[in-house]
């Protein structure tokens, strides 16, 4: 049990409820707790539980999105958006993903797909039990004399884990190609072994979209520090002051959206 979750009896609230909410929603960012973030379904999904992480309304140039599918749920039919790419990245369990038409790939914890603009995917839970997806999408921004990107189906066991910073402690998994300027955004898994931290707060353009997946640690957004634990998620809009600094006795480890590669639009 986490500190903040008190003992409840079944149909009334919390005990302590009030006052002990971790969410803050600031005008460059966002830290949300999974406890307040309510359920919502969407209509190419069946059988999915969807709780929005980001969104335009939000101030976010992307959405984000955490899909609960149950056994036999998951899209209704092949999908495609016209101009909107998508990222998925398996939390739990095991699905079934298939990218325009080809025979679907198992699809578990660890797991990562691209989806290019206008291409056709499936996400489907075959299996008894139920799968945690983390989805992504943004409308891709072309770029002159650039294709846009490749379909990728990967798992994060198949990519190599650097330190592009060197220093010691942190380690970069890019589970999309690095430095490859067809891609508007990079999606990275970022590993700090307890102790490390950023060497500076960083303050930059580029807006995150940050979930934690293991361990856990203090994150400073705008004046203040931030509990962060697993299923915690951060938006942080452009020159949102950030720095990590994790705590406990094993590594941490989250996801990061991080936008790059185009030129800012005046």
């Amino acid at each position: 049990m986490r500190p903040h979750q008190l003992p409840q009896v079944q149909g009334r609230p919390a005990v302590g409820a009030i006052g002990h909410n971790r969410g803050v929603v600031a005008r460059n960012y966002a830290f949300m707790p999974p406890e307040g973030v309510l359920v919502s379904r969407l209509p190419h999904f069946e059988k999915t539980i969807v709780r929005i992480l980001a969104a335009p309304v939000l101030g976010a140039r992307f959405a984000q999105y955490v899909l609960e599918i149950e056994p036999g749920g998951g899209t209704r039919a092949p999908f495609a958006e016209a101009g909107i790419q998508h990222f998925y990245y398996g939390l739990s369990g095991e699905a079934a993903f298939a990218i325009d038409g080809t025979e679907a790939t198992a699809f578990s914890a660890g797991a990562f797909a691209y989806v290019p603009p206008g291409t056709s995917f499936s996400l489907r839970n075959e299996s008894a039990g139920p799968v945690r997806v983390l989805a992504l999408r943004k409308r891709y921004e072309p770029a002159p004399g650039l294709a846009v990107p490749e379909p990728i189906l990967s798992h994060r066991d198949a990519v190599p884990l650097t330190n592009h910073t060197g220093m010691e402690g942190r380690g970069f998994q890019f589970l999309l190609p690095y430095g490859d300027l067809r891609f508007d955004f990079e999606m990275n898994l970022m590993w700090f072994k307890p102790g490390t931290c950023f060497p500076d707060v960083e303050t930059h353009v580029m807006e995150h979209g940050l979930y934690m997946l293991e361990g856990q640690g203090l994150y400073f957004l705008g004046r203040d520090w931030h509990e962060i634990w697993a299923q915690d998620f951060i938006w942080m809009g452009g020159y949102c002051p950030q720095q990590f600094y994790p705590t406990g006795f094993d590594d941490a480890c989250y996801l990061l959206y991080k936008n790059v590669n185009r030129d800012v639009v005046l």
